[in-house]
């Protein structure tokens, strides 16, 4: 049933799609895709979900997560815009993919992608790249979630300001709730620990996502 589930939604996803021209994927790869928007908070895939497409971040930013089996849910990746996501080794996705507000992604069918690396080494090696990519983020989030709080939101202020055009002011895309459940935190210590720093003058918050980085030497000290 499950399986019969996680297939139709996917089949209705699809039925979404209008293939466009060939667009770049990637940075380098040009392949037919078809940019689709989401809402907020819109489900982009199902885990379990049979894994047809890859991803792109056109604009607005996704969440990729697993629920937990205590109900509690555990954020893996934030992809914002540029980023590729929906690898997979297998033919299912390993992890959920939302929308954290209305978002362009372009989608493109693996089976494309696939047929042309095996024609373009180029391709294939990009597609290792992407790969190896994520892996290094998946290895830099166990690293970080074995950090204090402190550490850990100072680690996450760096990847966003490293991420995003600004340099020492950030225009974060996620609520609270989402970088606690990034960081294995509650919203409670999330918003406690930003207060702390901002009490120390290591940042500045004119709003609840605006945050502006005043001392990145201290923040680069609590991330080492």
């Amino acid at each position: 049933m499950l399986a019969q589930t996680a297939v139709s939604s996917q089949s209705w996803k699809a039925s979404k799609l209008a293939p466009v021209n060939a667009v770049p994927f990637a940075d380098s790869i040009h392949v037919t895709g078809s940019p689709m928007p989401f809402d907020r908070n819109e489900e982009i895939y199902g885990e379990s979900e049979p894994a047809e497409f890859i991803y792109q971040v056109i604009s607005g930013a996704v969440r990729t997560y697993k629920i937990l089996n205590d109900g509690r849910r555990q954020i893996c990746a934030f992809h914002l815009p540029g980023d590729v996501f929906g690898l997979e080794a297998g033919e299912e996705h390993n992890f959920s993919a939302e929308a954290v507000g209305q978002s362009t992604i372009l989608v493109i069918k693996r089976s494309t992608v696939t047929a042309l690396a095996t024609r373009d080494p180029a391709v294939s090696r990009r597609l290792w790249d992407l790969t190896a990519c994520e892996l290094q983020k998946m290895q830099d989030h166990v690293m970080l979630l074995i950090k204090s709080a402190q550490e850990r939101v100072a680690s996450f202020l760096l990847q966003m300001a490293q991420r995003m055009p600004g340099a020492n002011e950030i225009e974060l895309p996620m609520p609270r709730q989402d970088i606690a459940d990034y960081l294995g935190l509650t919203i409670e210590t999330v918003s406690r620990t930003l207060t702390q720093l901002e009490t120390r003058a290591t940042i500045a918050l004119p709003s609840s996502r605006r945050i502006v980085l005043r001392n990145r030497g201290l923040l680069d000290r609590l991330n080492a």
